[in-house]
């Protein structure tokens, strides 16, 4: 059974935010669409789980944690083990800041994480602690060990900003090259971000792209990823991610989220069709009852672009 909403888009993966908080401060960050700015009360592992092996009852094969920063939980490895352990479940990953992975990677994977993706906007370590606060150093501690333990593919998440990072794209590459990983090269969002920040930095990946297409020797279409486009450079992968609002993309999407909070997100760009399932399955309901809130929260799905 997989849950086709309105629109005939099949919802195939999860994305679980376990937590909102963060030890980074990075402007760009979306924070998966939520827009609480107090520190609500985070689910509990079980509760986790349980509405994850729901999701997967319902057809749902492809499951991510994010958050905040996912590692930031101190259960996050329990999670990962209990979730990979669901029959139906395909396919298991994480994005994080990196900051902690050097010392999680091994016991993560060893838990039934596949994959990560790493948020690294610069190679620059000045710059890297002036966007977000942190060590660039612990990062790319993280991502090379996150490599070494198998964990494939690694994925490194570079939102693009006009005047701050766009001339690095090249080192970065060669990066993805060096430590055998993915690059993706992301647009920035005009979500939870102010009109003037958006303004400031937004940068088009349209010029971007044209050069990757002369460069690659191979371009595939990923169906069930909003038709992204993957370019096989001869030093690298790279794939480029273009905004949400964005017809194709939306038009392609087979997600459905899970906010920090508990509530089926349909939609990243809407927070005005939320179905809290959290509430309902602290009060005793079943799973007869939270499959219809699956259900449910499939039908207010619809693309963004017909809003």
């Amino acid at each position: 059974m997989v849950l086709v909403d309105n629109y005939g888009r099949p919802t195939l993966s999860l994305r679980i935010a376990v937590t909102q908080n963060c030890n980074l401060r990075c402007g760009y960050c979306h924070r998966e669409g939520e827009t609480t700015t107090s520190n609500p009360e985070e689910m509990t592992e079980d509760e986790i789980v349980g509405i994850t092996e729901v999701a997967i009852s319902l057809g749902i094969t492809r499951v991510k944690l994010t958050g905040g920063e996912p590692l930031h939980r101190k259960d996050i490895v329990d999670i990962i083990s209990r979730i990979n352990k669901l029959r139906g479940l395909q396919d298991l990953a994480i994005t994080t800041n990196g900051c902690f992975l050097a010392s999680l990677a091994k016991d993560l994977a060893a838990a039934g994480l596949r994959r990560v993706n790493v948020n690294i906007p610069t190679l620059d370590t000045e710059k890297y602690r002036n966007l977000t606060g942190g060590n660039l150093r612990n990062v790319i501690n993280g991502i090379r060990e996150a490599v070494r333990v198998g964990l494939f593919p690694v994925k490194l998440n570079m939102v693009l900003l006009r005047d701050v990072n766009t001339t690095e794209i090249e080192r970065m590459i060669s990066f993805a090259e060096q430590t055998g990983t993915i690059l993706q090269l992301i647009e920035l969002e005009p979500i939870n971000v102010s009109k003037e920040y958006y303004k400031k930095h937004h940068y088009e990946l349209d010029e971007v792209e044209n050069r990757l297409k002369k460069e690659a020797y191979e371009v595939k279409t990923r169906k069930h990823m909003q038709n992204r486009r993957i370019y096989f450079l001869p030093r690298a992968k790279v794939e480029v991610v273009h905004p949400i609002e964005n017809t194709e993309f939306c038009q392609h999407c087979t997600r459905l989220r899970v906010t920090s909070n508990g509530k089926l997100k349909p939609c990243l760009l809407k927070n005005g069709n939320l179905v809290d399932v959290l509430t309902p399955m602290r009060n005793g309901a079943d799973d007869k009852e939270l499959t219809q809130l699956f259900i449910e929260a499939v039908k207010r799905r619809e693309p963004y672009c017909h809003s």
